[in-house]
Protein backbone atom coordinates (compact mmCIF):
# COMPACT_ATOMS: atom_id res chain seq x y z
CA UNK A 1 0.00 0.00 0.00
CA UNK A 2 1.28 3.63 -1.04
CA UNK A 3 0.02 6.50 0.79
CA UNK A 4 -0.62 10.19 -0.81
CA UNK A 5 -0.96 12.33 2.57
CA UNK A 6 -1.59 16.29 1.63
CA UNK A 7 -1.02 18.46 4.81
CA UNK A 8 -2.27 22.77 4.95
CA UNK A 9 -1.32 25.24 6.81
CA UNK A 10 -4.08 27.62 8.46
CA UNK A 11 -5.34 30.12 5.26
CA UNK A 12 -5.71 33.47 5.00
CA UNK A 13 -9.36 32.88 4.68
CA UNK A 14 -10.66 29.75 6.51
CA UNK A 15 -14.40 30.29 5.24
CA UNK A 16 -13.13 30.45 1.83
CA UNK A 17 -11.03 27.35 2.25
CA UNK A 18 -13.73 24.80 3.43
CA UNK A 19 -16.19 26.21 1.46
CA UNK A 20 -14.16 25.48 -2.18
CA UNK A 21 -12.32 22.67 -0.51
CA UNK A 22 -15.59 21.13 -0.07
CA UNK A 23 -17.72 22.21 -3.35
CA UNK A 24 -15.16 22.04 -5.58
CA UNK A 25 -11.74 20.38 -4.79
CA UNK A 26 -13.14 17.06 -3.39
CA UNK A 27 -15.60 16.37 -6.22
CA UNK A 28 -12.18 16.44 -8.78
CA UNK A 29 -9.93 14.54 -6.20
CA UNK A 30 -12.89 12.08 -6.33
CA UNK A 31 -11.74 11.59 -10.18
CA UNK A 32 -8.59 10.34 -9.37
CA UNK A 33 -7.80 6.98 -11.45
CA UNK A 34 -6.55 4.61 -8.92
CA UNK A 35 -7.42 5.53 -5.47
CA UNK A 36 -8.49 2.63 -3.32
CA UNK A 37 -9.54 4.93 -0.50
CA UNK A 38 -9.40 8.50 0.57
CA UNK A 39 -10.23 10.67 3.84
CA UNK A 40 -10.06 14.42 4.54
CA UNK A 41 -10.23 16.35 7.90
CA UNK A 42 -10.85 20.09 8.33
CA UNK A 43 -10.13 19.48 12.32
CA UNK A 44 -6.72 18.97 12.65
CA UNK A 45 -5.67 19.25 15.89
CA UNK A 46 -1.99 19.35 17.91
CA UNK A 47 -0.46 19.15 21.41
CA UNK A 48 0.26 23.06 20.82
CA UNK A 49 -2.40 25.77 20.94
CA UNK A 50 -2.67 26.59 16.86
CA UNK A 51 -0.52 23.61 15.11
CA UNK A 52 1.03 24.12 12.04
CA UNK A 53 -1.80 22.44 9.87
CA UNK A 54 -5.66 23.52 9.61
CA UNK A 55 -6.73 20.42 7.44
CA UNK A 56 -5.41 16.65 5.75
CA UNK A 57 -5.94 14.84 2.71
CA UNK A 58 -4.84 11.58 2.27
CA UNK A 59 -5.37 8.70 -0.34
CA UNK A 60 -4.23 4.82 -0.48
CA UNK A 61 -2.84 3.32 -3.74
CA UNK A 62 -1.78 -0.07 -4.58
CA UNK A 63 1.57 0.61 -5.00
CA UNK A 64 3.80 3.90 -5.50
CA UNK A 65 3.42 3.56 -9.67
CA UNK A 66 -0.22 3.42 -9.70
CA UNK A 67 0.18 6.79 -7.24
CA UNK A 68 2.73 7.82 -9.71
CA UNK A 69 0.22 7.19 -12.63
CA UNK A 70 -2.89 8.70 -10.89
CA UNK A 71 -1.05 12.43 -10.44
CA UNK A 72 0.21 12.21 -13.86
CA UNK A 73 -3.31 11.91 -15.03
CA UNK A 74 -5.67 14.38 -16.33
CA UNK A 75 -7.59 14.51 -13.20
CA UNK A 76 -4.66 14.49 -11.13
CA UNK A 77 -3.23 17.55 -12.93
CA UNK A 78 -6.57 19.15 -12.64
CA UNK A 79 -5.95 18.47 -8.63
CA UNK A 80 -2.73 20.13 -8.27
CA UNK A 81 -3.78 22.79 -10.64
CA UNK A 82 -6.60 23.78 -8.56
CA UNK A 83 -4.83 24.16 -5.24
CA UNK A 84 -3.80 28.08 -5.33
CA UNK A 85 -7.79 28.49 -5.65
CA UNK A 86 -8.33 28.19 -2.40
CA UNK A 87 -5.14 27.44 -0.41
CA UNK A 88 -3.63 30.60 0.44
CA UNK A 89 -0.89 29.30 2.60
CA UNK A 90 0.11 26.67 0.21
CA UNK A 91 0.26 22.79 0.74
CA UNK A 92 3.04 19.91 2.30
CA UNK A 93 2.65 16.85 -0.02
CA UNK A 94 4.73 13.51 0.74
CA UNK A 95 3.91 10.44 0.27
CA UNK A 96 5.18 7.29 1.57
CA UNK A 97 4.98 2.91 1.32
CA UNK A 98 2.84 1.65 4.36
CA UNK A 99 3.94 -1.22 6.10
CA UNK A 100 1.46 -3.20 8.62
CA UNK A 101 1.61 -3.25 11.97
CA UNK A 102 1.01 -6.22 13.75
CA UNK A 103 -0.96 -5.33 16.95
CA UNK A 104 -0.65 -7.51 20.55
CA UNK A 105 -4.08 -8.73 21.90
CA UNK A 106 -4.26 -7.25 25.28
CA UNK A 107 -5.31 -8.95 28.48
CA UNK A 108 -8.21 -7.28 31.05
CA UNK A 109 -6.28 -6.77 33.77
Amino acid sequence: MHKLLVLYPHPADQEHFETYYRAKHLPLASRIPGVVAARYSLQVTSEADKGPYFAVFEADFVDAQSMQAAMASEWGLRVVADVPNYASSGAVVIDYAVEPLALEEQADE
